[in-house]
């Protein structure tokens, strides 16, 4: 299992010179985990936490041998790389522009190797602007805020299920087991015509931002990670419950879950 200690971010002050372009920063702690799962041999999920930019990110990657692994790097580190060079400028249109040159790159390496061909990955990432926590989602990685003991989904995935199946108005448990309900209709890496998801946030003190992997809300229903974050754990129990739970339920892809606290 790959663990990430809990990082605080500071808050303003002489320490704001290190973290460029955020404003009357909030404190954020942040945890997040990674588990291969039951079935799987490897782990093609990716996931990023860089306190001192403010970004947090989820990838779950795609594509034979270990493609899907290089993919959900590369579009990661790629993202980090963007909103790290746009220095003291950064707002919405940075993670946009990230995504897309994520994408791009992706793209690039599949044409190049052979081995890489038809890589891609999901991508949901969170940029934290002072004001205001900015969310991309592209795929059907997802985030979900937690607050006032209820748990909501913020991103919509982006997959056959959601935008044709329930469109077609298939029903609910027929969808559960229908052929198509693990193919998205959209992927970093996939298309030029990228499709970026973006949704404003503004967490008040003790909300709970959820990041995850299809391997953990594809696995462990709404009414059990709601649970577990109502819990008074610290954000590495819950991580690791979380994880936990959807290995006892098979576990069958590899499971991420990274989770950030506004104080």
């Amino acid at each position: 299992m790959k663990l990430r200690n809990i990082f605080r971010t500071p808050a303003g002050g002489a320490s704001s010179a290190a973290e460029p372009g955020i404003i009357g920063k909030p404190m954020i702690q942040a945890f997040g985990a990674s588990d291969p799962g039951c079935v799987r041999n490897n782990n093609e999920d990716y996931f990023l936490i860089a306190p001192a930019l403010g970004l947090y990110l989820v990838a779950d990657g795609m594509g034979g041998a270990n493609a899907g692994e290089h993919a959900s790097k590369l579009a990661s580190e790629t993202v980090r790389e963007v909103v790290e060079s746009a220095d003291g400028h950064r707002d919405a249109a940075t993670l946009v522009r990230a995504f897309e040159e994520a994408n791009r790159r992706v793209m690039t390496q599949a044409s190049r190797d052979p081995t890489m061909e038809g890589m891609g990955t999901t991508l949901v990432a969170a940029l934290d602007l002072g004001q205001e926590l900015v969310i991309a989602s592209v795929g059907d990685s997802r985030v979900y805020i937690y607050e006032n003991g209820r748990l909501r989904t913020i991103t919509e995935d982006q997959t056959w299920v959601n935008e044709v199946g329930r469109r077609l108005g298939i029903d609910e448990e027929s969808l559960k087991s229908h052929p198509m309900r693990h193919v998205l209709t959209m992927a970093i890496g996939v298309s030029e015509d990228l499709r970026i998801h973006t949704y404003p946030l503004k967490p008040a003190p003790g909300t709970e931002v959820l990041m995850c992997s299809d391997g953990l809300h594809g696995v462990v229903s709404e009414q059990q990670l709601a649970a577990t974050l109502a819990s008074s754990g610290t954000l590495e129990a819950k991580c690791q419950a979380m994880i936990q739970a959807a290995r006892e339920l098979g576990g069958p892809d590899n499971i991420t879950a990274v989770l950030l606290r506004a104080s």
